[in-house]
């Protein structure tokens, strides 16, 4: 009773929240967590519910999958990447593919100027799969793959690339991410309604299952819900059963849970709260075991198992003193390790800027080598098991995502519930939250709203190919001209059928791309039977000024989907007296000036984080001089070198703000442009 008391006597009137808003007390004893037996409800490593880990041994034996996100430019340019990650001890590719081909567009297409090579990778058609691998042994190196409105026919690119190379596909290992549930909540980069999705889905499940047995056909992914603005809790609540959605997907495809569900893997996002996070991955582990137990009663014990990879968190690193980011990359690694990830991508310190140079790709892969060889943190099997602290934490973890399964079975599952906007509007209000909380100081994020230095700390930017764009389409234009357009038709024809009568699509998308019909092609194609899908619940625009208030044009350009810091500058701007019109995404300058003069907008807000600035920026002013309308302002803000924001605002862009500027800033400066305010 005495040792209650004194913990009691701790207990302050400030109050402490971790990032999920949890109140935090300040001391934890054996009385926490509550009725909890550590013996019992703890388990050990490698038993269910797998609370401390899915292996017996974890790194005692071999450490975590070393896997680095990498895509830049031209196949050829990424190729050299790959290799000069792998001499450097990386264990597993990981693809970050270009905006275009995200979204199933290849790199002629309108919407892709500008973008091409320029987030990523571009692959229009199976001639650039093959210089991507070239020289790299498919079947001795595991591949990620991040694509997910047309993951199947990248899927297929890679397995007729290795097909040619007389490499059986038992032997090829890898991951497809394929989660297109988490790109109607966050990301964005759909293409067809949700259903038609979920049928492409299951194909590649049901395809890989029989075919490739090493395959993962889905990575269910809550790092990009996380890096829309989510909490921990929403992320992992959302992520689970958006991973029990596509379970039941591949039941109605006449699977058995145990052919299927060994493969299934995850992807998570590792952030700033170092403890919350560990938690995070350990509640994961269990939520799935029980509910997958509970749900299928599977034979196999690895039908239990959650895999996930980890990636820190790019949302939380800051354009000011990038060098921080090193120190934040560290922790959040840390922390993925300590939860029990199986592989990890560590960002690089200049991603806020642009493209990762070779020096800070080196760098973050040398933070993974350094925790798993000098820390000693691999030497024991989670050795942060039976903390007062953490263990509360896991259970509180629990609790919070129960009440949001329970919340989503009474919209009808996920895919009622993104058609109602649900999760959306859940992480926008999070994501609002956070970003205040940063803009009154409550949350101090080092050199961005504290701790700031007037100098400026100078990384030099990875300049690509100038010519990559002009290059990519030529090649493309060669291929169209070599390739048997005849075979071609055929296929796309055959391809049509298929979808049509409801049947596997993976055999005709492997005999499409294997005559060089294109990304572009083949998603059109799909688009004659599916549909294409539009952007829900956008503000509707009012057709002139109120009352005399400024109106502001806040727009994203191009193929982007991130909208996160968009959604909430305009919240924020129209909480602050202005009339605020979001444009939605996908928009081209045209359709912006278009908008901005029917609207009468006083200014353009434009976030670009795909590299096009140079392009778009450029051709919005051209436009409005067209018009006679310079009288509309025009500034932005996104991922953007230091030196090409120069060159823009000497053009006339009025001011371009990076990532994570404080959102009193950017009011301070539009406030300053007009006599008389909103």
């Amino acid at each position: 009773m005495k040792k209650k008391n004194e913990s009691d006597s701790l207990k302050t009137e400030k109050r402490f929240t971790n990032l999920s808003g949890m109140e935090i007390e300040a001391l934890y004893s054996p009385l926490d967590p509550k009725d909890f037996d550590y013996l019992k409800d703890l388990g050990f490593p490698g038993e269910f519910p797998f609370t401390r880990g899915i292996h017996k041994t974890m790194y005692r034996e071999r450490p975590w999958t070393m896997r680095q996100f990498a895509g830049l430019g031209t196949a050829e340019e990424t190729n050299r990447r790959f290799k000069y990650l792998l001499e450097r001890g990386q264990m597993g590719l990981s693809v970050a593919f270009d905006l275009p081909t995200l979204m199933g567009c290849d790199s002629d297409h309108p919407m892709s100027h500008g973008e091409v090579g320029r987030c990523g990778v571009a692959v229009d058609s199976l001639e650039d799969m093959e210089i991507l691998f070239d020289g790299i042994p498919m079947d001795k190196v595991t591949t990620s793959m991040t694509i997910n409105a047309p993951a199947a026919i990248l899927f297929a690119m890679y397995l007729v690339t290795a097909e040619k190379r007389g490499i059986d596909f038992q032997e090829l290992g890898g991951t497809i991410q394929n989660d297109i549930l988490k790109e109607f909540i966050a990301q964005k980069e759909w293409i067809y309604p949700p259903e038609a999705h979920l049928k492409l889905i299951r194909d590649t499940i049901v395809y890989s299952t029989k075919n490739v047995p090493k395959w993962n056909p889905v990575s269910i992914s809550g790092y990009h819900i996380r890096e829309a603005g989510s909490t921990a809790v929403q992320e992992l609540a959302f992520t689970l059963y958006d991973g029990l959605t596509y379970v039941e997907e591949g039941i109605k495809a006449g699977l058995d849970i145990d052919e299927f569900a060994p493969r299934l893997s995850f992807f998570f996002n590792a952030h700033n709260d170092f403890f919350e996070e560990i938690a995070k991955f350990r509640a994961a582990r269990r939520i799935w075991a029980k509910e997958i137990k509970k749900r299928y009663s599977p034979g196999n014990p690895a039908s239990l198992l959650l895999r996930f990879h980890t990636q820190t968190a790019g949302c939380t690193l800051t354009a000011e003193q990038p060098q921080n980011n090193i120190v934040r990359v560290a922790i959040q690694a840390l922390a993925g390790v300590l939860g029990g990830t199986q592989s990890l991508h560590t960002d690089s310190m200049d991603e806020t800027h642009a493209t990762p140079s070779e020096e800070a790709v080196t760098v973050a892969l040398r933070t993974q080598q350094i925790i798993a060889h000098e820390t000693g943190v691999v030497n024991t099997i989670d050795p942060l098991g039976g903390s007062y602290y953490l263990e509360s934490l896991t259970n509180r973890m629990e609790e919070e995502v129960y009440s949001y399964f329970e919340k989503l079975d009474g919209l009808g599952g996920m895919v009622a519930a993104i058609k109602e906007g649900f999760p959306q509007r859940e992480i926008r209000k999070a994501a609002f939250d956070y970003q205040k909380e940063i803009d009154a100081k409550q949350r101090i994020i080092v050199g961005l709203n504290d701790f700031r230095e007037k100098k400026k700390w100078r990384i030099p930017p990875l300049r690509l190919d100038p010519l990559g764009e002009e290059k990519q389409i030529e090649r493309l234009e060669a291929i169209k001209k070599k390739r048997d357009g005849r075979a071609v038709a055929r296929a796309l024809e055959n391809l049509k059928k298929t979808a049509e009568r409801d049947e596997n699509l993976m055999p005709p998308i492997m005999e499409a791309v294997s005559v060089y019909a294109t990304v572009g092609e083949i998603c059109d194609t799909f688009k004659e039977v599916y549909g294409s899908y539009g952007e829900p619940g956008l503000p509707a625009a009012t057709p002139a000024p109120l009352s005399g208030k400024r109106k502001l044009l806040i727009c994203k350009a191009g193929q982007d989907g991130h909208d996160r810091g968009v959604m909430v500058l305009a919240n924020f701007l129209a909480d602050n007296g202005y009339q605020v019109i979001y444009s939605g995404l996908r928009k081209t300058p045209e359709s912006i000036v278009a908008l901005a003069v029917r609207e009468q907008a006083d200014l353009i807000g434009l976030s670009i984080l795909s590299g096009a600035h140079n392009t778009w920026f450029p051709r919005i002013l051209e436009l409005l001089r067209e018009k006679g309308r310079e009288n509309i302002r025009l500034i932005g803000g996104g991922i953007i070198p230091e030196d090409d924001i120069r060159k823009l605002e000497e053009l006339g862009v009025g001011r371009i703000f990076t990532a994570g500027s404080p959102l009193e800033e950017i009011l301070e400066y539009i406030n300053s442009l007009f006599t008389h305010k909103p």
